[in-house]
């Protein structure tokens, strides 16, 4: 598999967020997290993708979950070259802003480090604020992971450096993430970005409950409907704890000549904890501009 090309400490004036999650939600050493990632990519079927890869959805669960299922999208990465990765995920911890950005200058991991595009982020505040009056939180050393689980798959699969524009929703509402895909939409270009939206799906019910719930929501990601997605929790038919990452990467894609989404796969905990009785819903799905 690819070799990490990230950053390492020796620039001593970046402002690096250090790994809240690693040794826990993922190997916390360089070598078994490569391996492992490298063992979910290797494993994963690269299926044909038949125009521009735009951006994927995939889950945030500890690796041990959900790394299989993550795999299935990040491996459709493998050839591409962006020079921003945007990642953007819920929250789940309380605060005041209803969009949340770092305020640190680059994330680590143990695989190295990313450097954060500041411009880009100081830019996206910016017309959050100004244009559309949302709420923008700056934090320093949050321990996310819905983020943060995401990067030691892109550190592995793109072999060019990239930087990272990471926001975390906690306002899920459609006018808030309409707002902020377009925002994202208009800070980018479709040929040197990837979008990532970070997203687990239905939580803590029967599999055969889950099933149904985790098939809807998908159906309207496939449907590249973001605002059906959002409307799946209200209407009881669906739930994703970051369906609000998932509209607003549909709603920014869409705006930059997305017009396809194919869902991977679906899958939930009880394939590793043979529980199937209160299980944790996983997909995955690759985002297209189809000539």
């Amino acid at each position: 598999m690819l070799q990490s090309t990230r950053m390492n400490k020796s620039d001593q004036s970046l402002d690096i967020r250090p790994s809240a999650i690693a040794g826990t939600w993922y190997p916390g050493s360089a070598e078994l997290l490569s391996q492992s990632i490298d063992d979910y990519l290797d494993n994963s079927p690269s299926e044909a993708t038949p125009g521009q890869i735009l951006g994927i959805v995939v889950p945030h669960a500890g690796h041990q979950y959900s790394g299989a299922v993550a795999a299935r999208a990040f491996v459709l990465c493998k050839d591409l070259t962006p020079e921003l990765v945007v990642v953007v995920s819920p929250i789940h911890s309380l605060g005041h802003g209803q969009i949340v950005i770092t305020a640190h200058d680059a994330y680590e991991t143990p695989l190295g480090v990313i450097p954060v595009s500041r411009s880009h982020l100081v830019e996206l505040e910016s017309k959050l604020v100004t244009d559309g009056g949302i709420q923008v939180e700056r934090i320093r050393n949050d321990s996310e992971h819905s983020l943060e689980i995401e990067l030691p798959f892109l550190q592995r699969i793109l072999n060019t450096p990239f930087k990272l524009l990471p926001v975390m929703v906690r306002d899920q509402s459609i006018e808030c993430m309409e707002l902020l895909g377009t925002a994202l939409a208009e800070l980018v270009s479709s040929d040197s970005a990837l979008f990532v939206a970070s997203s687990d799906l239905s939580h803590f019910y029967p599999e055969e409950t889950a099933q149904r719930l985790d098939s809807e929501v998908l159906s309207r990601v496939a449907a590249y409907d973001p605002a059906g997605v959002l409307q799946a929790e209200a209407e009881g038919k669906g739930f994703a704890c970051g369906r609000g990452a998932i509209a607003a990467v549909l709603w920014a894609t869409k705006k930059l000549g997305g017009n396809r989404v194919h869902v991977l796969h679906r899958t939930s905990s009880g394939e590793i904890t043979a529980d199937y009785a209160s299980v944790v819903g996983y997909g995955a799905a690759v985002i297209l501009n189809e000539a």
